[in-house]
């Protein structure tokens, strides 16, 4: 799928040999048609990651049909199944039995718990969840959440290849429901919606508060550098502003339950601006993957 692409992509980028495995063959068939259309409109648009020319990296993916060969010899394995743990814990029982002492054996599940994923297996101190975000080439955070028995040079060597493949890894010092982004997304998503329940404001312009308010400053700077640069520093900040931030967090409602009418207001507020057939987001979303990649250039220019 587009996140083992993603992944594929970004490996070989950083000249890594790539080796995609799947059950079906003719995914694996259609990732490696995929992955060359792709990397060559990448090339023409001057956005292809790494120093080798498209050619160069596609030679590096090859398509794998028996997954002891795909593993044979690698350093990284990173799972890209469809989020379901039953077989994801399946799959890391097969890589369990044929792994060696060395290769890190990673999930990019975006909320499963490592300490369900990995639970009983032999290697677990070698596996680690490596959460990527939609659409991993184009936006660089990787979120690493460690088993309670992984080893700490597990999760020293995964951040060390995400660093070079040109990721931004950050570290969970232990695991959490949700994880560090699903957590904040989950919050944000909450609140919207209860606004819009509660006829505060509408669909359309709440997006807006985001992409024209908090999003640009977000793109830069996180929540807590905004608390410490809006005022003199986070004890001032804090001093100036944290009663009335607890005085409107009192006021935030129950979890929504994305549901109902609410639901059907906000669908029909979204597909005003894109309609909800195959087209009409295929294009979209690629409007917002050319965002991301000119908003990944300009920021890769900027100083720290």
């Amino acid at each position: 799928g587009l996140i083992g692409r993603s992944w594929a992509m970004l490996f070989a980028s950083a000249g890594f040999r790539v080796k995609l495995f799947d059950i079906e063959p003719r995914q694996v068939t259609d990732a490696l048609v995929s992955l060359r259309k792709e990397m060559k409109m990448l090339e023409l648009s001057g956005y292809l990651k790494g120093q080798l020319g498209a050619e160069e990296q596609l030679s590096l993916i090859s398509g794998c049909s028996d997954l002891r060969e795909a593993v044979e010899g690698a350093l990284h394995v990173q799972e890209c199944v469809p989020e379901n743990l039953e077989l994801k814990r399946k799959l890391f029982a097969q890589l369990d039995k044929i792994a060696d002492d060395h290769v890190v054996l990673s999930s990019s599940s975006s909320c499963l718990l490592p300490s369900k994923l990995f639970a009983g297996l032999a290697h677990v101190k070698q596996c680690l969840v490596a959460h990527p975000v939609n659409p991993p080439y184009y936006v660089p955070l990787v979120e690493l959440v460690p088993h309670p028995e992984t080893a700490p040079a597990t999760v020293d060597r995964t951040y060390a290849l995400m660093r070079r493949v040109g990721q931004s890894p950050v570290r969970l010092l232990r695991e959490v429901d949700g994880f560090a982004l699903n957590r904040l997304q989950y919050a944000v998503i909450a609140e919207a919606w209860r606004l819009v329940e509660e006829g505060v404001v509408s669909p359309g312009d709440l997006d807006l508060v985001m992409s024209d308010g908090l999003g640009l400053r977000y793109a830069f700077i996180g929540p807590l550098e905004t608390m410490h640069l809006n005022a003199e520093g986070m004890l001032s900040y804090c001093d100036r502003y944290s009663e009335g931030m607890k005085r409107v967090l009192k006021t935030f409602g129950p979890v929504p339950e994305f549901s109902g009418a609410t639901a059907e207001k906000v669908h029909q507020a979204m597909c005003v601006k894109v309609p909800d057939d195959a087209e009409h987001l295929a294009a979209r979303r690629a409007w917002r993957d050319g965002c991301l990649m000119r908003l990944a250039q300009l920021k890769r220019q900027l100083p720290q």
